[in-house]
């Protein structure tokens, strides 16, 4: 019998032991994660699961039933250290030695820490986990000041969050704007205007020097300005791709572990997806790593498929989401490189879409509020659609009724 392995039990390692039953694979698969969970969704952690809306439970992406299979082993609360690739055989810190005919790295990432005087101290806290979240809200339900550094998705979502449960949060980005790495100047001035109306304190262009405290938290020290007083701190300032195992062992690592669209990586026994991965993508005409459940998920599909015989590719547009108060951002395709932005709508209360275009090819939407332009755009993108500027200003008309041509 096959013997397939899966180092790694989040969202994409989820969504791969269901498409490899949906598929027919008759092997015996061993799903290794180092949390004691079964494999659940991230994005709630910040939002509704922090608010206390959701139960752990309600994050499985399969309940425990679907693992009772005697063609499924679960090992969960163990860590891999090692890949002996010669021997085809993955180690753990038990000092056990699984086989394997295929492996499939599903190691995800984790939160960026900042080495900084205090950043050890009780208080201070990162969000990746459900255990993460469960301490977070411990501390926030006894916290009357938190402070947030960096204003990120995760940074601002979890500001959305606090305010909402009454506490008082200051967030602290080192760049001149809000979500400055992953949307526009005008989106961001959007989100800007509402976190402030909601009563964040927002202190952009500035960092932080240290954690101040004795035994616990009691404040945070900025590059510049005041000493600011604090009863909880989280740290959101980005992820880092786990990749050691697979560079230990030797495989193609870049950004991420490098694969292929078929999401092979250099060794023909070994697949990746999702967060660790960096990978091409058809459509923007590069490779690049994404720290996105879409890309974890179809990247998952994409592997069940080959992984059972069959022949995938994936060339899927990226997108992203994120839910902050009444405000639902829509993003799709990477707007780097634009040259023209063309919005839909009102950004005043707000619903709008901001279409952006570089050569006059659609290249990217971010929409809040505003999922019939987000939805219609996809294909768009992916076709590398050229429309007349005066169509897309036109919000009377939906994109999808637009004519257009091929921009390549």
């Amino acid at each position: 019998m096959t013997e397939l392995v899966v180092v790694g039990a989040g969202h994409g390692a989820g969504q791969l032991v269901v498409s490899l039953k949906q598929r027919g694979f008759d092997g015996h698969l061993t799903l290794i994660g180092d949390e004691p969970w079964l494999p659940y969704q991230r994005p709630p952690l910040s939002k509704k699961f922090l608010a206390g809306q959701l139960q752990a439970e309600r994050l499985f992406v399969k309940p425990e039933s679907f693992y009772r299979d005697p063609s499924l082993t679960l090992s969960l609360d163990t860590r891999v250290t090692a890949i002996v690739r010669d021997r085809r055989r993955v180690m753990t810190a038990s000092r056990q030695a699984l086989p394997y005919d295929t492996l499939v790295l599903a190691t995800g990432s984790r939160p960026r820490r900042i080495e900084l005087p205090g950043a050890t101290l009780p208080g201070v806290f990162y969000l990746r986990t459900i255990e993460d979240v469960e301490q977070i809200r411990a501390a926030l339900a006894a916290a009357e000041r938190l402070v947030i550094v960096g204003a990120g998705y995760i940074g601002l979502e979890v500001a959305a969050v606090a305010v909402g449960l009454g506490v008082e949060v200051t967030v602290v980005e080192a760049l001149d704007r809000v979500m400055s790495r992953v949307v526009s100047a005008e989106v961001s001035a959007v989100y800007e205007r509402v976190h402030r109306q909601h009563g964040v304190d927002l202190r952009l262009g500035t960092g932080v020097s240290a954690f101040l405290g004795d035994d616990s938290l009691a404040g945070v020290q900025l590059v510049r300005g005041e000493p600011l007083d604090a009863d909880a701190v989280i740290v959101g300032v980005g992820a880092i791709p786990n990749t050691e195992i697979a560079a230990e062992a030797g495989l193609e690592v870049a950004d991420g572990i490098v694969v292929d669209d078929r999401c092979r990586t250099s060794d023909p026994h070994i697949y990746a997806i999702g967060d660790c991965t960096f990978h091409p993508n058809a459509v923007l005409g590069r490779s690049i790593r994404l720290e996105s459940v879409h890309n974890a998920l179809e990247q998952a599909k994409t592997a069940a498929i080959n992984i059972a015989g069959g022949d995938a590719h994936y060339d899927d547009v990226p997108w992203f989401w994120s839910d902050q108060y009444d405000l639902k951002l829509q993003i799709a395709g990477i707007s780097t490189d634009h040259d023209d932005i063309v919005v839909r709508g009102d950004m005043e209360e707000p619903s709008f879409a901001c279409l952006y275009l570089a050569e006059q090819r659609l290249i990217a939407v971010e929409a809040v509020n505003r999922p019939r332009d987000f939805m219609q755009a996809k294909p768009l993108i992916a076709a590398h659609a050229i429309i007349a500027r005066g169509a897309l200003e036109d919000s009377a008309v939906e994109l999808k009724e637009m004519e257009w041509r091929p921009g390549r």
